[in-house]
């Protein structure tokens, strides 16, 4: 088996291809060791004492490393453990699947909910992040989620590779922005949420 890397935009961060399915559907970002302990892959990344995040993706582990580590020094452990788990066919979440792990709920504030009346807008808007903004995002190992539309605003949030990313508020900003303002004139801004 051989595992392909790949840099993101976020320095930090390192983007594996494992050449197999990761997800089969979702994703999910752990950016502590406790939230790790529902995935033995992820644990044992957080374990090398020198990892402060992880995310899978449909075809991708994204990883991130902690501020002063050396990624010459941290990839050979990092494909290590991730050759471990493909080769053996280990579970990806404790109990075999993900369906005895309780994710905890998103923060009730992390949601700005839709104004009134925006249903349309909000369905646009949603179609573009999933068919458009989605897939790039992930080429770059995160993703985005959407958190609501208020007084012609749109909250997102992004995850994994591109949630410590120092140009994300450039891709927020400068590219999201733009397509969003261009196919939906209702929308007059982009932040994060």
């Amino acid at each position: 088996m051989f595992i392909e890397t790949e840099t993101t935009p976020n320095p930090a961060t390192l983007k594996f291809l494992p050449g197999r399915q990761v997800m089969p559907s979702g994703t999910r970002d752990f950016a502590t060791p406790e939230e790790a302990e529902a995935s033995p892959l992820a644990q044992a990344l957080f374990d090398t004492g020198e990892v402060t995040g992880v995310f899978f993706g449909s075809e991708f582990v994204s990883v991130t490393a902690g501020p002063g580590v050396s990624w010459p020094e941290l990839k050979p452990q990092v494909v290590a453990v991730l050759l471990d788990h493909f080769v053996s066919e280990a579970p990806l979440f404790a109990g075999g699947d993900a369906s005895g792990i309780a994710v905890p709920p998103e923060a009730d504030d992390a949601d700005m909910g839709d104004d009134d009346g925006t249903e349309d807008i909000v369905a646009q808007i949603k179609e573009l992040i999933e068919t458009r903004v989605r897939p790039a995002v992930a080429n770059d190992g995160g993703d985005i989620r959407y958190r609501g539309f208020r007084a012609g605003i749109v909250y997102l949030q992004m995850q994994g590779a591109c949630s410590g990313c120092p140009s994300s508020t450039a891709t927020l900003k400068h590219g999201i922005e733009g397509l969003l303002k261009h196919y939906v004139p209702e929308v007059k801004e982009v932040r994060a949420a």
